[in-house]
């Protein structure tokens, strides 16, 4: 099916139905970034003193009146016994069931949430305009999740009782991860337990070999698992803010090891953490890296065309590629898969677009000029900070109120392994999400060549998740509009991370399916088909259909690229 068309810009993007609803459950809840609030206080200085700005005018004295009335009036009705007011779906900070069966933390959730939901009203009545309201309630919502009863420790029941159950042990306890995390994790509270991880350890220790380095990369090539190979290979170009072993964790569940169990010839590519003394890196530079890697894929395995498959960012330039080789009538790439990129950010705003200004893309692209590279923690708390209850405050009440240590997840290891972007490339980025401009023909040039990705004539498999906050799926549905070949679009009901690490075995997992790509995503949900279990199964199906014939399996490496190391290799080492 054709993808040209482009999808509504107008269209709701939280009209999912309730086909989402139980599909939503999944074994992750993106607690996958991690936390300082440094700059966040410095944009929420910068948005605020917009903010200002706009409220110049004095604003009615009735309305606000009004406002502070309506707070004070749900409290007083919970008060009187007239109503209850219950958390959102979602919200774990009041499932200790003490929450409703003890009355004095009930009113105490009662009064609390009847004051944050008139706080947000709030932001409706001050006479600002749609993006100043959303951004007024980021900040907002940010101050009362910060307020929230649960984050201390006598408005906590669960740390309540464990403070008596430890005999205070907990306190204590607390009080020394507190002072750990305040001198080595930048204050904030630890995600991950990393004394139980270790790279090439028990982290991306699929076999391989390193068959091709340059300064900007290392391409890793697997050995086969299987007698019997497909012709065509797969090489993964992993994003460049986290190192590449996402898709290698821990064996039965590394997305490798999966596709080389299915006979898979993959290889994929393990990006150099730049320094300041890579800063003039450039988008022009990655897309050649991947293209040097087509390369050496191809001549390896003898082939004229390959797989390319891209997760996050990494997908903005693997799309920039692909209209790059259209535009030269050069089909090297017989399919590409695109895990969770926003191509299309027109249709739905998320927390971080609505500040994305001319203002603060040129503040943003300063700071970075100065220090040469974006670090990854910055980045990473911008995530963060986009969902505090999850991202910030959980780990507040786990780490400092219970007393228990961080926990050992081999993804959160993963996302707490951060990377840096290079100067050029992150203004370039910037410019980019701010311009729209992969939704624009020509507005994006590769080697000074303008794309069109409607030329792209390859088949491509574009998979989004329903819960995802960094890229919201009808905005990944509406890139999936813009390439000009045959286009699967797949819906998992997860998250970011978790809807592509997703292995087989969840009993939770779900995803969605539908033969048509219809201009709505609403109409494309209504008439999908939902399916159990991991999306994996259906890529896998999917690729080998175009992976031509079965072959032997050879030795990895070539006279010309032979082995220079063992994988994972030596740039994901660099700090």
């Amino acid at each position: 099916m054709s993808g040209r068309g482009r999808a509504n810009e107008n269209m709701d993007g939280n009209r999912m139905g309730h086909k989402l609803d139980s599909a939503t459950s999944g074994w992750l809840d993106d607690k996958s970034a991690s936390t300082s609030g440094d700059d966040v206080f410095s944009l929420a200085s910068k948005t605020l003193e917009q903010m200002l700005t706009d409220l110049a005018q004095p604003l009615p004295e009735q309305r606000t009146v009004e406002q502070q009335s309506s707070i004070v009036r749900g409290i007083t009705r919970f008060m009187s016994g007239q109503t209850q007011i219950k958390p959102e779906a979602g919200d774990r900070r009041f499932s200790d069931p003490q929450w409703t069966d003890n009355p004095f933390y009930n009113a105490y959730m009662q009064c609390y949430l009847a004051w944050a939901k008139g706080m947000n009203d709030m932001a409706g009545f001050i006479g600002l305009d749609d993006v100043s309201v959303k951004r007024a309630r980021y900040f907002i919502n940010n101050l009362t999740d910060a307020l929230s009863p649960t984050n201390t420790m006598v408005g906590n029941p669960g740390a309540m009782r464990r403070f008596v159950e430890t005999g205070g042990k907990s306190a204590l306890d607390g009080l020394k991860n507190f002072l750990t995390d305040l001198t080595e994790n930048r204050g904030m509270p630890s995600q991950v337990d990393k004394s139980k991880y270790k790279v090439g350890g028990n982290l991306a220790i699929t076999p391989g070999i390193v068959v091709f380095r340059t300064d900007v990369i290392e391409v890793i090539q697997y050995k086969p698992r299987t007698p019997e190979v497909y012709a065509i290979p797969v090489l993964i170009a992993s994003s460049m803010i986290n190192k590449f072993y996402a898709l290698d964790l821990a064996p039965g569940r590394s997305f490798v090891e999966y596709a080389l169990d299915h006979g898979m010839q993959v290889f994929i590519i393990s990006w150099r953490n730049p320094t300041a003394a890579h800063k003039d890196w450039s988008f022009d530079t990655y897309v050649d890296a991947i293209l040097q890697a087509c390369g050496v894929v191809r001549e390896i395995c003898g082939v004229d065309q390959l797989h390319l498959l891209a997760v996050c960012v990494g997908g903005l330039l693997t799309s920039a590629l692909l209209g790059y080789l259209a535009a030269k009538d050069n089909r090297q790439i017989r399919s590409s898969t695109i895990f969770v990129t926003s191509l299309d950010n027109a249709v739905e705003d998320t927390k971080l677009s609505i500040f994305a200004t001319e203002e603060t893309v040129r503040m943003a692209k300063q700071a970075t000029h100065v220090q040469g590279v974006l670090a990854g923690d910055d980045l990473a708390n911008i995530f963060a900070w986009m969902r505090p209850n999850d991202l910030v405050w959980s780990y507040w009440i786990n780490n400092y109120l219970m007393g228990n240590p961080p926990p050992a997840f081999d993804i959160l290891y993963w996302n707490n392994d951060s990377t840096r972007l290079p100067a050029v490339l992150h203004g370039e980025m910037l410019d980019q999400g701010l311009n729209n401009a992969f939704a624009h023909p020509s507005a994006v040039k590769v080697f000074g060549v303008p794309i069109d990705l409607s030329k792209t004539t390859c088949d491509i498999y574009v998979l989004a998740g329903a819960t995802d906050h960094i890229c919201p799926w009808n905005n990944v549905y509406a890139g999936a509009h813009l390439f000009g070949g045959q286009v699967k679009f797949i819906l998992v009901g997860s998250g970011h991370v978790q809807s592509f690490i997703n292995p087989p075995g969840n009993p939770k997992a779900k995803f969605f399916v539908n033969s048509r790509l219809p201009t709505s995503p609403d109409e494309w949900l209504e008439t999908a088909e939902q399916r159990r279990g991991s999306a994996w199964g259906d890529w896998i199906d999917w690729v080998q259909a175009r992976s031509g014939k079965l072959k032997s399996a050879d030795p990895v490496g070539s006279e010309r690229h032979p082995p220079l190391c063992d994988a994972p290799g030596l740039y994901v080492f660099e700090p």
